[in-house]
């Protein structure tokens, strides 16, 4: 039987590196079809709806939104551009018949535009290549189309995929064009309309057998306090309907009958009820409170499972327990006992395919896995503010054993900096074991460089890269393989400042230390023995009493109280704690602050385990 095809839909994925525009260019596609009256109230980067999205500027859900244009709807996905975000880009690319690759007119393909494309290529999806941003004043087209070129061959993309479309555009300004703009010019089109053409020809029409029994695969979750679980569904085959009997095939083989409550489907930004669904659609369900991602939902008379869906490996893991701190309990933390803490990270492991969730030998303590540091902090970060108080551990790389050897996960890191900066750059990474594979000087004052390193050396580094070139420099990383163990690294040089009581700091004891080091705490905060208070100029730990008091006096001194400058401290925001962190210290983190801490608080106890280490080793 031929396969027959519905020409009134199409579903894409939108992939780009971080901040190229994409979230800003299905804004625009929103606004020309229609989505939104003309006096509506609509937020910039309106897919970017998770508060922590909005606060860092990137996309960490994968999202989708529907487009009606000229009688057809484009289903658009708006995935994460960002590696650690891995887990949502599979899922999103599994829903989808093609791809619109954005690429920055003048920073060019980077390390996730490489990430996502190789995703893309591998499913054996078209692409449209869109030029963003024409209208820089940097901009430079030709040679960031030659690059893109460079990379599909370089990713051994297939002959028909090369043969891309290219459009150039200008998110911001709503304007796309098949013809080549000047350097810093805008498209000469006045809307988006080459644009919907060349996805309307490019992108195919989602295919069916009018045979097959129904077949839908659930990517992503959703939940609603009406509603319950909501799963989010590409329908490959036959189709649905509100209230139907289906057969739900569970990851684990076993099938059960349930009843679809609830059909919604996406109209712009929201989900409206429907009565029906066809081929290709991509819908949201109700009614099965258990249902996993890559699940099917199959007709009950013929089911036919669909295949699972795959991530790739976890690299980095952290542990992650109750806080276990003097000060527990103590700030506007509400959920504090292990076992709400443990739900929740099971509940994490519902929607997010990308991490896991390990016991360790201790009750109130599990080790969690996932892509990268980013994805492990913003999950910190998420449950800090749904007052959950916890003890986190420095940031591990995941090793394989492969042929009796150990193996570590490796990076391949690009970094763009001003010239002046190469020396000190080069030198960090010669700490980190990076290998240098290409530099490029592009004749602008900025070098590229791209470096092999492990996982392991990254670990910290974008405080002190953005230290070395004073702000300036751009770095960006993806997983490429796994390599033999590189043998110890020794990234931070210097040691802690470690309170040695219990009590307020004080500005005369903090005066006094002030040469020792760097602090990280200010006047009347609250300490307790163990905490890390500051950063040691030397290489070694330093127990320090911050609490010490002035001896008051009525004797008079020859040169009176001298006015002493106190620096301010240095507050460290999560992701520059965790960076800090060395194996014998953890984060202790409140809705209300975030401390570094020993593992072991008690002074005397650390030192009995350095001796024992030394008689040992």
């Amino acid at each position: 039987m031929p396969f027959s095809t519905r020409d009134d839909l199409r579903n894409v994925a939108i992939v780009a590196h971080v901040d190229h525009g994409k979230t800003t260019l299905v804004d625009a596609m929103l606004w020309q079809s229609g989505a939104f009256r003309e006096n509506q109230a609509v937020d910039d980067r309106v897919m970017d709806s998770n508060d922590l999205e909005r606060e860092k500027g990137i996309t960490i859900l994968a999202k989708n939104t529907a487009v009606r244009h000229n009688g057809m709807t484009i289903n658009i996905i708006d995935t994460p551009g960002h590696a650690d975000f891995g887990g949502e880009v599979e899922r999103g690319l599994s829903m989808v018949d093609g791809v619109v690759l954005l690429v920055d007119a003048s920073e060019g393909p980077l390390p996730q535009t490489r990430f996502v494309l190789r995703k893309a290529l591998e499913a054996k999806l078209p692409v449209i290549l869109v030029v963003n941003k024409t209208d820089r004043p940097d901009a430079r087209i030709d040679e960031v189309v030659d690059e893109t070129y460079e990379l599909f061959m370089d990713l051994d993309a297939e002959e028909d995929q090369i043969e891309f479309p290219i459009v150039f555009a200008s998110g911001r300004a709503g304007r796309a064009s098949l013809n080549k703009p000047a350097n810093g010019e805008m498209p000469d089109s006045e809307d988006l309309e080459p644009l919907f053409e060349v996805i309307k020809n490019t992108i195919p029409a989602p295919s069916f057998d009018p045979d097959s029994p129904l077949q839908a695969h659930v990517t992503n979750l959703d939940a609603s306090s009406y509603l319950g679980r909501i799963a989010l569904c590409r329908l490959y085959a036959g189709t649905i309907k509100k209230g139907q009997q289906v057969a739900w095939c569970r990851h684990d083989g076993s099938i059960e009958r349930v009843k679809i409550t609830e059909l919604l489907m996406t109209d712009a930004l929201e989900r409206k009820p429907a009565d029906e669904a066809g081929p290709g659609d991509i819908i949201a369900i109700a009614g099965i409170p258990e249902i996993m991602i890559g699940d099917t939902i199959a007709d009950p008379d013929d089911p036919r499972p669909l295949p699972l869906i795959t991530v790739d490996e976890p690299a980095i893991s952290m542990t992650i327990g109750t806080n276990s701190s003097p000060m527990a309990g103590r700030e506007k933390g509400t959920k504090v006992t292990a076992r709400m803490v443990k739900d929740r990270l099971d509940r994490e492991l519902v929607g997010n395919v990308s991490i896991r969730v390990l016991p360790t030998e201790r009750p109130d303590t599990w080790e969690v896995q996932g892509r990268g540091e980013l994805a492990l902090a913003i999950l910190v970060e998420n449950m800090r503010r749904e007052s959950y108080e916890l003890t986190v551990g420095k940031p591990q790389v995941v090793t394989r054993e492969i042929d009796g050897k150990k193996h570590e996960p490796v990076e391949r890191l690009t970094i763009d900096i001003p010239e002046e900066h190469l020396g000190a750059v080069t030198q960090l990474m010669a700490v980190r074991k990076g290998r240098m594979e290409h530099m490029t000087n592009h004749g602008t004052g900025w070098i590229r460089m791209e470096f092999l390193v492990p996982a392991r050396g990254l670990i910290g580094f974008r405080t002190e890269f953005m230290t070395e070139t004073r702000g300036t420099g751009m770095a960006h990383h993806v997983f490429e393989r796994y390599e033999p163990w590189f043998g110890e690294l020794r990234t931070r040089p210097s040691g802690s400042l470690v309170a040695d009581r219990t009590g307020p700091a004080t500005a005369y004891a903090i005066t006094n230390l002030q040469e020792r080091g760097t602090f990280f705490v200010g006047p009347t905060t609250e300490v307790y023995e163990g905490m890390i208070v500051g950063e040691n100029s030397r290489s070694d730990d330093m127990d320090v009493n911050i609490t010490k008091e002035k001896k008051l006096t009525n004797m008079r001194s020859s040169t009176g109280d001298e006015l002493e400058r106190l620096t301010p401290p240095k507050i460290l925001s999560l992701e520059e704690a965790l960076e800090f962190c060395r194996e014998d210290e953890c984060v202790e983190v409140t809705p209300s602050a975030v401390r570094l801490r020993k593992v072991v608080l008690d002074a005397k106890e650390r030192e009995r385990t350095r001796a024992r280490a030394k008689r040992s080793g």
